[in-house]
């Protein structure tokens, strides 16, 4: 007589995350490493240009929405989308998958660099940075999961302690943190905030539709 044993399910490994994580890391380096002259070729190859009236999209300008996603004006511009890149990156990750993150991440992305390059007037000005992407996986999580409390770990005295913080807490932190970014380091003086709001935006649509096959996969997870 054969008797069927139930199967243990293994946790999916999330490497898309910690991918993004690394790359973000590699790239700022990267860049931070170089000469000035070499910063700014470096900006005008791999940052969204404005190039002002009558600029057309083209392939290479297509290409620049996504590789600007990997550049930050500084270490509190880098610093800060890398922490609220775990925060709602790993949790994200782990209800959508890694292939539905990383699409999230880098359609959302660049959607959120077209939206600031079309509306940003200044002549030729650059736009960097993984802030909407981010504010994509917020737009999604939140969108998902509105009332979730996520796990943040935060240094209290000489202790490290992890406390679970509701999601919109987190993200008028991470919104707050926008505004002192425009006012510290080299932000070329302004925050592009189209990109935020279109990158929100981007994020709670792929939400609402991979919302069933995010249902499939949380009771597939359950089931074993």
């Amino acid at each position: 007589m054969f008797v069927s044993l139930p199967r243990r399910h293994r946790p999916s490994l999330r490497w898309a995350c910690p991918l993004l994580f690394g790359l973000l890391w590699l790239a700022f380096f990267w860049y931070s490493t170089r000469a000035p002259a070499a910063q700014q070729a470096l900006l005008q190859a791999w940052g969204a240009l404005d190039g002002g009236p009558g600029t057309r999209l083209d392939l290479q300008a297509v290409l620049r929405l996504f590789t600007a996603l990997f550049l930050h004006a500084g270490w509190a511009h880098l610093l800060g989308n890398l922490v609220f890149l775990l925060i709602f990156g790993l949790p994200a990750e782990k209800v959508l998958g890694p292939w539905r993150f990383l699409l999230l991440f880098l359609i959302g992305g660049a959607i959120a660099n077209l939206a600031a390059v079309l509306v940003l007037a200044g002549p030729r000005s650059i736009i960097i940075g993984a802030s909407g992407a981010i504010s994509a996986l917020i737009g999604a999580y939140l969108a998902l999961f509105p009332n979730a409390r996520l796990g943040v770990v935060l240094p209290l005295g000489l202790f490290l302690e992890f406390v679970r913080a509701p999601a919109s807490l987190l993200i008028g932190i991470w919104a707050l943190l926008q505004v002192v970014f425009a006012y510290i380091g080299p932000a070329f003086g302004m925050v592009a905030w189209a990109a935020h709001v279109a990158g929100f935006l981007f994020g709670g649509v792929f939400a609402l539709l991979v919302r069933r096959a995010v249902e499939r996969r949380l009771r597939r997870q359950k089931s074993y």
